[in-house]
Parts: C-alpha cells; structure tokens; sequence
C-alpha cells in the first residue's frame, strides 16, 4: 500500500532516528492513508450526483424518516452543528432535492422532507453507495471481515477518546 507522502516522510524521519517501534507507526499511517483513500473515493463515487459526504448523509437521514426532520434532528443525529445543516439544507433546496415546510404542532419551526427528486436521488445514490462499499471490502472472506472488525475493535480501545466514551 502507497502512503500519503506526508506519512513517508515522516516514516523515514522515523526511520533515521532508530525511533522504536516503527512497525506500529507504519500501521498507523497505513491505516491514516486507507482512510483518506475511502473518503477520496468517496467524493469520486457523490460527485456526479452534485453530493458531498455531509449533504449524502442528509438525504440518508431524511429518507429515514418520511414523517419529516427538524433541522436541529438532522444536526443531532449526524453529529455536525446547526449552522452546517443550515448550509446544507440551502444547498439541496437550491438544488431542489429538499424542501422546507412550516410543523403542523409549531408553526415557528421547519420540518424538512425530500422531493420527489430528492427521493429518487437518495435511491439511486444509496444502492450505488452500497455497492461501492461492498467493492472496497469484495476480496476479503467472511472470516478475514470478521477478523479485521475484531482488530479495529482491539486497536480503538487504546485510544483516550474511546475509553472516556
């Protein structure tokens, strides 16, 4: 696997200074490269639909949920702040794949609903997305999944952040 050149440097900055355990750096900046491979290929694979990560994740949750979303539930439960949902939102009504209505209960807030666009994209976009992911792991067995889930697991319980959550 090709790293990032910035991980090459410093693997060979690494490298020269004889620092310890230089196995594990290399893993780490492997593992920091494959990421940002998957979220470059992930850009490549929503771009021809006019998507980003962050207005896919809003088309996915909105048709999750037919009943409609408060933008404050759409900022909650994709982990990102109003504000950036406010700019989302704008862009996909731009867009026309959103629209925003007045709530029946409160006439002050907005509940946001797909279009019939917004719905056939989100269709399309999602079984394409299903199928890119099922690619990217395709040449692994059932068994080495099951390994490499356990790995990541083992490996993300030695970070602070995951053992104060």
């Amino acid at each position: 696997m090709k790293l990032e050149q910035k991980y090459r440097a410093l693997l060979d900055e690494a490298s020269k200074q004889n620092i310890a355990n230089l196995e594990s750096i290399k893993l780490c900046f492997q593992t920091l490269s494959l990421a940002s491979l998957i979220d470059h290929d992930c850009a490549m694979q929503l771009a021809p639909h006019g998507l980003t990560e962050g207005r896919f994740i809003v088309l996915f949750l909105l048709d999750a949920s037919p009943q409609g979303l408060a933008p404050k539930d759409i900022a909650d439960k994709a982990g990102i702040t109003r504000a950036t949902v406010t700019g989302l939102l704008d862009g996909l009504e731009r867009d026309e794949l959103i629209i925003r209505h007045a709530d029946h209960d409160d006439r002050r807030a907005l509940k946001i609903h797909l279009t019939k666009q917004g719905k056939q994209t989100a269709k399309t976009v999602f079984e394409q997305h299903s199928r890119w992911i099922a690619q990217i792991f395709g040449n692994l067995t059932i068994q080495e999944r099951i390994q490499l889930t356990a790995l990541l697991e083992k490996v993300s319980q030695n970070l602070i952040h995951e053992k104060e959550a």
